[in-house]
């Protein structure tokens, strides 16, 4: 024998051995009468024995049936089983979530968030990666990421939870020390401390309202993979860098850090969640997904949902 058992066959077998009938196994199982016929014919092939006596008024189990409808019947239990069990898993709130999210944001923004859902859904479980590096959904089995970019085309869905500004910040005895630029050309000279992610690496890319784009090869004297690695030496005047608003607005109402060149602007970032693709998310996700997007919201450094990714 060939091949995988043919589990549907025997499932409609137990079933019309439980209605007595076909019509009856066939409504039950929301098949046509042909269909449930031709599976038990199937079975009967495949095992070289008659399953089913079957005559205009009845039908009885041969002694090869009676043998079989014990296991039979334990293909069709658990096959509801199983289906049930996931169907209920689906639509309520229990289960795990993984999670994929970048570091810094992931630590100083997102894990703040974590107890009040915990709380609000107790048997649902969270599994949180951060991680800088962009992760393969699919491949690494997550439900969900958070990516804070701007993003390329993909199979992926993404949905916009809000804008992230990004600014050119030093701190304010750098800038006495080695001056304020005004404009991207008076850059040069100045110290540059680079997160290694950034999307245009050593290259920073400016715009203005009325005087376009410009851009200024800047060489790092610091190159991290996490950009919160940057914040002490931006902090003891080191140097400058370009920072999303949400690590440093802090800092700027403080007055540890200040922010200069206006009106010259950063492309500014989005932050999404990204899910595999598909539609139907398990519910406890997409609670999730909507507690994380109406948190996020409120953020003081969240700018408005619309706008380009």
């Amino acid at each position: 024998m060939k091949g995988l058992p043919d589990l549907e066959a025997w499932a409609l077998f137990a079933k019309v051995a439980e209605t007595g009938s076909f019509a009856r196994a066939a409504a039950a199982c929301n098949l046509s009468q042909a269909t449930v016929s031709k599976a038990v014919s199937r079975l009967e092939a495949r095992m070289k024995t008659v399953l089913l006596h079957r005559t205009s008024r009845r039908l009885s189990l041969t002694e090869s049936g009676r043998s079989a409808l014990e296991r039979a019947t334990r293909i069709l239990e658990e096959g509801e089983a199983v289906e049930a069990e996931v169907t209920e898993q689906s639509q309520a709130l229990r289960g795990r979530v993984r999670v994929s999210a970048p570091m810094s944001f992931g630590i100083a923004r997102l894990a703040p968030l974590l107890p009040a859902f915990m709380e609000a859904h107790p048997e649902v479980q969270l599994d949180v990666r951060f991680n800088d590096a962009q992760v393969d959904l699919v491949a690494e089995g997550f439900d969900l990421a958070l990516r804070i970019a701007r993003l390329a085309d993909s199979s992926l869905l993404a949905r916009r939870l809000c804008g992230v500004r990004v600014m050119l910040v030093g701190a304010p005895a750098y800038f006495d020390r080695r001056g304020r630029p005004r404009h991207p050309r008076d850059l040069q000279g100045h110290e540059a401390l680079h997160y290694a992610y950034a999307r245009g690496g050593a290259t920073w890319h400016f715009r203005h309202p009325r005087l376009g784009q410009f851009s200024q090869f800047m060489p790092a004297r610091l190159h991290v993979n996490n950009a919160d690695a940057l914040m002490p030496a931006l902090r003891a005047g080191l140097g400058l860098a370009l920072q999303p608003e949400f690590l440093v607005w802090q800092d700027l109402q403080s007055g540890r850090l200040e922010t200069v060149m206006a009106p010259w602007e950063i492309e500014p970032l989005g932050l999404h969640v990204v899910t595999p693709p598909g539609r139907n998310r398990p519910a406890r996700v997409q609670a999730l997904i909507e507690y994380l997007a109406e948190s996020f919201a409120q953020e003081p450094w969240a700018r408005d949902a619309a706008g380009p990714a």
